[in-house]
């Protein structure tokens, strides 16, 4: 009987027109004006905020004009091998002597550079075109090395012109001595393939290894100077190795790519 009073009244009453109304309580004020605030500053940051991102990728150091592979211009007999291993060259200069039906022929550079391999020896027979030497392209002892990156095709638009570099170098402790500073110099405009990288680097097995994943873009990278530090280049240590850097050391390079805004992400 209780009940069916109060539905009795209810209908009477439908409206409660005569009873105060609570809006929110103020802790519900509290939270509405924190979502706002925090949905606000979030826009602001879409809008004057950026985002830094990085793309890692295998690299080398070498000198800028790379390497050629020296091959023979004649077929028959290696008979004296007259360059080493390491050795600096000019131009036109011997390698080795081969022994042809024609007589004793001599196998020499194409340009200046260091001898970085020797595939002949003594009383092999080679044939014409057969390679022998790997040859670094190197007038001087002191030109400055650089550090050519490996950058997946798809990610190479996006390398800003100077961007920095960081590269963390397969002979040095990371952990000791850090990582090599260095800024981008240039970005090639095409992907490369196994034999194109070879041809640089004088190393097919490298061309190979470079192109595992796909053909990439090159991207040399001028390694930062400094004269405090025994290799010459800039560490994030103090002082970094207590060694100079050879050409032909393996890599990995970690370069910062363009500056992007959140709300360029929900942009088409």
């Amino acid at each position: 009987m209780q009940f069916r009073q109060q539905a009795l009244a209810k209908l009477q009453s439908p409206e409660e027109l005569d009873l105060p109304v609570r809006f929110a309580r103020p802790q519900g004020w509290l939270v509405l004006s924190v979502t706002v605030i925090a949905m606000a500053a979030a826009s602001v940051w879409a809008v004057t905020g950026s985002v830094t991102s990085t793309v890692s990728a295998p690299a080398i150091l070498t000198h800028g004009e790379g390497s050629y592979v020296l091959q023979s211009p004649v077929a028959g007999q290696v008979t004296s091998v007259v360059a080493e291993q390491g050795q600096r060259l000019p131009a036109d200069a011997p390698v080795l002597k081969v022994r042809t039906s024609q007589g004793e022929s001599v196998v020499r550079t194409v340009a200046a550079g260091r001898i970085t391999a020797l595939a002949a020896t003594i009383g092999q027979i080679i044939r014409t075109g057969a390679n022998v030497a790997a040859v670094e392209k190197v007038a001087e002892p002191d030109d400055p090395l650089y550090a050519t990156v490996y950058v997946p095709a798809e990610n190479a638009a996006a390398i800003p012109a100077d961007a920095a570099v960081d590269l963390t170098v397969s002979s040095v402790p990371t952990q000791e001595y850090g990582v090599l500073h260095g800024h981008v110099k240039s970005v090639d405009r095409s992907a490369q393939s196994a034999q194109q990288i070879a041809a640089f680097l004088g190393d097919s097995q490298l061309g190979e290894q470079f192109t595992r994943k796909g053909r990439p873009v090159a991207v040399l990278v001028r390694l930062d100077r400094s004269s405090r530090t025994k290799s010459g280049y800039r560490w994030s240590s103090r002082n970094g190795p207590p060694f100079r850097l050879t050409s032909m050391t393996m890599a990995s390079g970690s370069i910062r790519l363009a500056d992007q805004r959140p709300v360029d992400w929900l942009l088409p």
